[in-house]
């Protein structure tokens, strides 16, 4: 790269319009989150904003972490790429193994480590760790990924830890896969192998979900929610929430569904309270919100100055574009629930400081880009 000449401006390029985004996103969500959790909030624990506070100390978090991987050059983290992933198959493992003192269960499910006051979800340090281990072993290979050996090779050393994960989060596990398959997807000149890789993906999907009984059970109140009772009453209350909202909405804060009807409004349905008080319209709009994320993400990647930099936002954007349209899909039952909560609108701890951090990295990235090269 030639050399800046003395007086010349530095041309390289930071993208605010990604900062602007998701910090409107973190903004609107606890607004919607005050809106659909103070009234569990005031019956459970007494202060109708118990999970507004919590959700702006998970955000205060998320800040940190993101404003650090942001600064730090993203280049950094190639090293590192192998130490995340055996780091992320390790608590996972811990996880599986239900490690007594280390272990905490969450709806009947051994899914967080706990030590002392911290805990956090090894679910979700596994998808950034694999955007972060894919990203530098297909960096060291991208003309080999013309061939299928090559790819099945990269497959394989993601098996175990979509496998540790599945057993106990099978949503997780698909958010992990599909992210892998983007990345691949991208990287590799080859299209057809795909169509065998997704056949393998639902084959995959089809089998855990008959291996428990309970995702079963999830699967025929989908079908027939009207009729599963209990199975089906939190989408079908979701349904009823989208239903009533109509065009506009019944306005900030004046849900019904909200009072007790809905379970874990401020969690996986939250969604179906945006609808109901702000209707399709604040809906639309919420969407098209995301699809701008993944924009401002798409031209980061196209501009990245080396592969190692657009593979980590290919990653970030398919885990992003994966979440949202699975969340949405669920909330409207056009499949079956899988318990993946709206990325930044959601309340959440370890899932929003992760994807926080997510974000940081693909702001790094962005850094790198000059700004005569944009397309």
């Amino acid at each position: 790269m030639p050399k800046r000449r003395r007086g010349e401006k530095k041309t390289t390029y930071f993208d605010y319009n990604l900062l602007f985004i998701i910090i409107f996103l973190l903004c609107f969500g606890l607004v919607m989150l005050y809106s659909s959790s103070s009234y569990t909030s005031a019956n459970k624990y007494g202060d109708s904003a118990h999970y507004l506070k919590l959700q702006a100390r998970n955000i205060a978090i998320g800040l940190v972490f993101m404003f650090y991987f942001a600064k730090k050059d993203y280049h950094v983290w190639r090293k590192f790429g192998r130490l995340a992933y055996w780091g992320a198959l390790g608590f996972c493992f811990v996880v599986l193994a239900k490690v007594p003192g280390l272990t905490r269960s969450s709806h009947g499910q051994s899914r967080w480590i706990q030590v002392g006051p911290i805990g956090f979800q090894p679910s979700e340090l596994a998808k950034i760790a694999i955007i972060i281990y894919l990203a530098m072993l297909i960096e060291r290979i991208p003309k080999q990924l013309d061939k299928v050996s090559s790819m099945a090779k990269v497959g394989i050393r993601l098996v175990p830890l979509v496998l540790f994960v599945a057993v106990n989060n099978l949503s997780t596990a698909i958010i992990i896969l599909g992210i892998a398959v983007c990345m691949l997807f991208v990287a590799s000149p080859k299209y057809k192998e795909f169509f065998v890789v997704a056949v393998l993906g639902v084959l995959f999907i089809f089998a855990f979900i008959n291996i428990a009984s309970y995702r079963s059970d999830r699967v025929e109140a989908w079908k027939h929610p009207e009729t599963a009772g209990d199975k089906g009453y939190q989408t079908m209350q979701a349904l009823y929430a989208i239903g009533s909202g109509k065009l506009f909405g019944k306005g900030l804060g004046q849900s019904l569904q909200k009072l007790g009807n809905v379970p874990e409004a401020q969690n996986d349905m939250i969604f179906s309270i945006i609808c109901e008080e702000l209707g399709l319209f604040g809906a639309v709009c919420v969407i098209l919100l995301f699809v701008l994320m993944l924009w401002r993400m798409m031209v980061i990647a196209n501009n990245a100055k080396d592969l190692y930099g657009a593979l980590l936002v290919t990653g970030i954007m398919s885990h992003i574009a994966i979440q949202v349209v699975l969340n949405i899909a669920v909330v409207t039952n056009t499949i079956p629930n899988t318990g993946v909560i709206l990325p930044f609108i959601s309340y959440g701890g370890t899932s929003l400081v992760f994807l926080m951090a997510e974000m940081g990295l693909a702001l790094s990235v962005s850094k790198g880009i000059r700004l005569d090269t944009i397309e």
